[in-house]
């Protein structure tokens, strides 16, 4: 028999199996410490200014589209770059990427609490936003090389868990940093920068993976054309119905030319040897409907944390600090089921079940807050934000779980940022194309109301800026509450369709057992495989 040296600076086939045996719950948790608060740090981020937003933009003397494009611009960087992390983590260390990550997302965080006007903070959002990318794309990604599939239930309802503090905390945090005199809104930025820096060491010491590069170019290029075609998709849906009207040149101009750029990009992707999105991986129907549905979860999850915050702040009077509080019963919810579901789904293998009862759920949740106006009822806002939270939480970690059961492990790092990508996708056009109807609503609300009472529309009230309520005369500010009230409602009413398409795809999402071996080990059998079989023909 002749043997086979293996060559220097390469892991052999019995340190790559031993790197790749299953870990204890004691090892995974602590591999996981540092990754959950990155992940934590990644949602703050966008959670902590929703409450504080109509300050924010008030006092940087913004409109409403200013105040849309706040959110859309770290969701629009968050988008387009979380496909070209997925790959960067098939091809080099999954570690170092996300301290790089962290790294980005403390320069846009520090940099954002120095803007002076909405233009700068919107651009520093972005830099924010490609470090929230990397975050939330990796969380999924490291645990998927970690843990087996049937296994990752329980661990991430961890991440939802996760996912529901900082979205808990980030709101009541906002508010009041908002609140008090001495600190004021641009502490929004600072504050997650700490609990970034910690991450970084934290992460430094416990997470432990091997590291497999493949030398292989990255497609830059497809990459940008993405990036482009998705940013003026964003800027249409921004704009229409605003600048323009909704069927007009410049709408042909913009969905003709994101449509083009699309086209350029699949003929990237179909050439390139490393596509930043593998073609072939739609080929698989149960990906193809699960990236597909994750983009109409996005609408319901972005719209739910954006708008509420308005609603109760502009249509109900409340502070930051208690906008926040009244939307614990949907985040509470969220992390109640996110929790649950993962461990029944590790304790029975079933994850159809909890993907169909989430999509019914979401849908009744965006249906019933569609009905809400400025005086109605809390206990039952309570019960409707409940509905929305339960179906977030059975959906949105479930339909990765899916995705990632289906590929091989050299594709865990595609697959998995396909799902986020489409996700943050349905987030961003959702938030621009609702924030455009619902200020348009409002405006149109506010102008049949004045008018009702018989103030002149042409003033200050009627315009795109976000209104001070203590500033205004009482009858105008019930106008305005009113029209608050009745917009942000409307927003949820055209939200719940989409919801109920995501539910109709998962109708036909065919469950697959869920596979008892994690990427690493995936990985090392592939590679051992080979090597097991060269030893048989050289014997």
């Amino acid at each position: 028999m002749t043997s086979t040296a293996t060559p220097p600076g390469v892991r052999g086939p019995d340190a790559q199996a031993s790197d790749a045996a299953p870990m204890t719950h004691r090892q995974i948790m602590e591999a996981l410490s540092g990754l959950l608060l990155g992940m934590f740090v990644a949602i703050l981020s966008s959670t902590i200014v929703t409450n504080a937003l109509p300050d924010i933009v008030a006092d940087l003397h913004g409109t409403q589209s200013a105040y849309t494009w706040v959110v859309t611009a770290s969701l629009l960087a968050m988008t387009v770059t979380t496909p070209l992390w997925g790959k960067l983590a098939d091809l080099t260390s999954k570690k170092l990427l996300v301290q790089i990550a962290l790294v980005i997302y403390v320069t846009g965080s520090m940099a954002a609490g120095l803007s002076q006007n909405s233009g700068m903070l919107i651009a520093c959002r972005v830099v924010q936003g490609v470090g929230v990318g990397g975050l939330s794309a990796l969380a999924q990604i490291v645990m998927a090389a970690m843990i087996s599939p049937r296994e990752r239930g329980r661990y991430s309802g961890y991440l939802g868990a996760t996912f529901a503090v900082a979205t808990v905390s980030g709101p009541l945090l906002g508010g009041v940093i908002t609140d008090t005199s001495w600190l004021g809104w641009r502490w929004c930025f600072y504050v997650g920068v700490p609990f970034a820096v910690i991450a970084l060491v934290v992460l430094q010491k416990t997470l432990k993976l091997p590291v497999v590069k493949r030398d292989v170019k990255v497609d830059w290029l497809g990459a940008s054309v993405l990036a482009a075609s998705v940013s003026l998709l964003l800027l249409w849906v921004t704009f229409a119905g605003d600048k323009y009207d909704w069927i007009s040149w410049q709408t042909l101009a913009m969905i003709g030319g994101s449509l083009a750029l699309g086209g350029v990009f699949l003929a990237i992707e179909s050439k390139v040897a490393e596509p930043i999105v593998p073609l072939r991986l739609f080929r698989n129907k149960t990906i193809t409907l699960t990236s597909a549905a994750s983009a109409f979860v996005g609408i319901a999850m972005f719209a739910g944390t954006v708008f509420l915050s308005q609603y109760f702040q502009l249509a109900r009077d409340k502070s930051p600090t208690m906008s926040g509080v009244l939307t614990i019963p949907l985040i509470g919810s969220l992390a109640i089921s996110s929790t649950v579901s993962g461990r029944f789904i590790t304790r029975t293998g079933r994850w159809k079940v909890w993907l169909l009862t989430g999509g019914v759920l979401m849908t009744s949740g965006l249906g019933l807050l569609g009905t809400i106006r400025h005086d109605t009822a809390y206990w039952q806002m309570a019960v409707y934000m409940a509905f929305l939270g339960l179906g977030l939480g059975m959906s949105m970690q479930n339909l990765v779980l899916a995705t990632q059961n289906q590929v091989q492990p050299h594709e865990l790092g595609s697959a998995s940022s396909l799902v986020s990508f489409f996700r943050s996708l349905g987030g961003a056009v959702g938030v621009s194309a609702l924030g455009a109807v619902m200020a348009n609503r409002i405006t149109d609300y506010v102008t049949d109301g004045l008018a009702a009472i018989g103030v002149n529309t042409g003033g200050a009230s009627t315009s795109d800026s976000i209104p001070d309520l203590d500033s205004l005369a009482a009858p105008v500010r019930s106008v305005v509450e009113n029209a608050y009230g009745h917009g942000v409602g409307d927003v949820f009413l055209s939200a719940a369709p989409f919801a109920l398409l995501g539910l109709l795809l998962v109708v036909f999402v065919k469950e697959v057992p869920l596979r008892s071996h994690s990427g690493l080990q995936a990985a090392a059998a592939a590679v051992a495989t080979p090597v097991a079989e060269d030893a048989k023909t050289e014997g």
